[in-house]
C-alpha cells in the first residue's frame, strides 16, 4: 500500500502536466487587428452593394446546406443564410464575444430563426460539431483571429466530405483590418488548405476566397508561419 502511494504521488504531477499542455499552434508573424465592432457595415449598404447576395450565390447556398457563420457578430450573414438554407439545413452562428453572443440570441429568436444554433466559440477552436459543415464561412474578421492556424486546423474536423472554407476579406495589410490575398492563401496552405475559387465582391469591397482540405492535415508543431 506505502509503495501504491508512493507510485501514485510520483505519477500525479506528470498527469497534472499532461493535461495542462494543450497542442502548440504558431502564432503568426504578422499584425493580428483589434475586434471593433460587431458589423463591417451598415446592413443597407452591404444589401445594396449586393455583398451577401454575391458570396450566396458563388458559394451555391441552397436548401439542406449546413453552413457556420464564424465570427458571425451581429447577425448579418445568419439571418440571410437561414432562409437560403431552408428546409433542412442549418446555419451556426458563432462568435467569441460574449455580448455579441447574447445579442444574436436575441436576433435570431426575434426572426424566428429556427434553424440557426449560436455558439460560443474560442479564438482557437469554433467549438463545431464534427463532419457537420458544408460551408465555414468567416467574413471580413480572419484578421482579427488571434490564433488563426490554431482555428483552421480545428475547422478542418467540422468540415463534411467536400465542406470548404470561405473567407471574405478586403486586400490590404491586417493591421488595416484586411488581409492581402497572397497571405491568407500562404496561411491557409500551411494548415493543409489550397485555394480552388476566387470572387472580386466589386462594389461590396473586398473579395471571397474559397479553399478546401489538401492532403494530410500538419501536426501543429509543423506548421509554419508565413511573413506578410
Amino acid at each position: 500500500m506505502v509503495a501504491f502511494s508512493r507510485i501514485m504521488i510520483a505519477i500525479l504531477p506528470l498527469l497534472a502536466l499532461t493535461a495542462a499542455s494543450p497542442a502548440t499552434f504558431p502564432r503568426p508573424q504578422r499584425p493580428i487587428a483589434s475586434i471593433v465592432s460587431d458589423q463591417w457595415s451598415d446592413e443597407s449598404r452591404r444589401d445594396s452593394a449586393r455583398e451577401a447576395e454575391q458570396v450566396m450565390v458563388f458559394l451555391g447556398v441552397r436548401p439542406g446546406m449546413m453552413i457556420a457563420d464564424i465570427g458571425a457578430g451581429l447577425g448579418y450573414y445568419t439571418v440571410r443564410l437561414a432562409p437560403r438554407v431552408a428546409p433542412g439545413g442549418r446555419v451556426y452562428s458563432e462568435d467569441i464575444v460574449g455580448s455579441y453572443v447574447s445579442r444574436l440570441r436575441v436576433r435570431v429568436k426575434s426572426a424566428k430563426l429556427t434553424n440557426v444554433v449560436v455558439v460560443k466559440g474560442r479564438a482557437d477552436d469554433p467549438r463545431l460539431p464534427p463532419a457537420s459543415l458544408d460551408v465555414a464561412l468567416m467574413v471580413h474578421m480572419y484578421h482579427e483571429i488571434s490564433q488563426p492556424f490554431a482555428l483552421l486546423w480545428h475547422l478542418r474536423d467540422t468540415l463534411r466530405p467536400g465542406g470548404k472554407i470561405a473567407i471574405v476579406d478586403v486586400d490590404r495589410p491586417t493591421a488595416d483590418h484586411g488581409t492581402p490575398r497572397a497571405l491568407l492563401a500562404c496561411e491557409l496552405a500551411a494548415v493543409g488548405y489550397k485555394r480552388v475559387g476566387d470572387l472580386d465582391l466589386g462594389a461590396a469591397d473586398g473579395y471571397l476566397a474559397l479553399f478546401e482540405p489538401s492532403g494530410p492535415r500538419p501536426a501543429p508543431n509543423q506548421i509554419k508561419p508565413c511573413r506578410a
